[in-house]
């Protein structure tokens, strides 16, 4: 069996290199994308940012659907003893990697790699790519990990064999547990697998790490969906004829009304209109490139639009994202509060999520308020649920 598992980890480190090599000519370049067809697919762009001094660095790239597109980010933290961490991995690119390792020849080699969850295949899906890179690092998952339609284990999901092992459920018998705290939520039984998400604090630095359990969505568009504002000026049309005009009001219209269909995937204030009009308008756009999806804009904006953004959006206050509100937590609120009154009990002073805004600079209190709606305390607007309660029935009904 050991020597099966050998040969299978063989296969792939030489088909990885193969590929890397074919498209190292490029450094945004992410060979791998058809294993889950993202946008922006397979050229991805990276931003390093410095959060502390010598201490936290974020990485982030784009993904998203079609033209719903967010920032996915990951965090690199220095380790006291010499050595980095890295919490949950996004795509490696050259470009990507050239930043991880500028920060190797100053602060040590990659000695830890965090999959902090076990449904969220965006990154999931890095893990064993952006390990091969770090061939000394220990890979750490959280527990309970799954695959559908098979039950594959995590080799043959690329996760490098020897050097991959499951998060303990005792902090102190992790590796790292001299710097960092870690709480567990889950497992959570979805009936196809388990919602799992870690939470990890570094103490030294007082920085909450989460995965996609706590948000924030600015009221601007972030920087890395600055260099590409194409996105963003495809939805800040009101119809199919308008033009794509690039201008400061259209990137920030887009970004709001893009961050409002990312989260609801059908606001109330979206009204779709049937695909015979939708052909009829497209013949109108004066834009019907495949770019532009060849003219094709399949829904209108109600005039209130922006008052659903406002809701979500109120003045960069935390919240927990409506897919998780109505989908997963919902069928696990004493266990999830819990988690989130362990948490904090630690003294951290920033959030880093992977998604959306960060840093983001919040207190215990308003971190513990975003789980309210546990307790039946709504803070965004019914209406804007809709599409999620009812994919919320089917799946009931399906027993998932």
């Amino acid at each position: 069996m050991a020597r099966r598992n050998g040969s299978i980890d063989a296969f792939l480190r030489i088909g990885y290199c193969l590929l890397m090599a074919i498209s190292s000519l490029k450094d945004t370049a992410w060979p791998f994308w058809p294993l889950l067809p993202l946008y922006p697919y397979g050229n991805r762009q990276t931003l390093r940012q410095e959060v502390l001094r010598d201490t936290l660095w974020t990485f982030e790239q784009l993904q998203g659907i079609l033209y719903v597109a967010v920032p996915i980010r990951m965090s690199v933290i220095r380790l006291q003893a010499g050595g980095l961490l890295v919490y949950a991995p996004i795509a490696p690119t050259p470009e990507c990697i050239h930043w991880v390792r500028e920060l190797e020849t100053i602060y040590g080699k990659v000695k830890y790699i965090v999959l902090p969850t076990t449904s969220g295949l965006e990154h999931k899906v890095f893990v064993g790519p952006f390990a091969r890179y770090f061939p000394d690092a220990e890979v750490w998952v959280a527990p309970n990990q799954w695959s559908f339609p098979l039950p594959l284990p995590l080799s043959w999901l690329g996760f490098p064999i020897g050097r991959t092992r499951v998060l303990p459920a005792n902090v102190e018998d992790s590796p790292f547990a001299e710097e960092f705290d870690y709480a567990i939520l889950g497992p959570i039984n979805l009936k196809l697998g388990a919602f799992v998400e870690v939470a990890l604090f570094h103490r030294e630095s007082k920085t909450l790490l989460l995965t996609d359990m706590i948000v924030a969505v600015p009221e601007n568009p972030p920087a890395i969906l600055q260099l590409d504002p194409y996105p963003l000026l495809f939805h800040a049309r009101d119809s199919a004829a308008d033009d794509i005009i690039d201008t400061e009001n259209n990137r920030r219209k887009g970004w709001q009304r893009l961050s409002l269909f990312a989260f609801y995937f059908r606001p109330s204030a979206v009204e779709p209109i049937n695909w015979k009009q939708t052909f009829a308008e497209a013949r109108l756009a004066g834009d019907r490139s495949k770019k532009n999806y060849f003219g094709l804009y399949p829904f209108y904006w109600r005039e209130n639009w922006i008052d659903s953004f406002k809701a979500l959006w109120d003045h960069g206050r935390p919240f927990v994202a409506p897919v998780l509100q109505t989908l997963i937590l919902n069928r696990a609120p004493s266990e999830t509060l819990a988690w989130a009154e362990a948490i904090t009990q630690w003294d951290f002073e920033r959030i880093i999520p992977c998604h959306f805004q960060a840093p983001l600079t919040t207190d215990k209190q308003q971190f513990i308020d975003s789980f309210n709606f546990l307790k039946n305390q709504a803070s965004l607007p019914e209406a804007d649920f809709c599409l999620l309660r009812q994919i919320d029935h089917w799946l009931a009904r399906w027993g998932i």
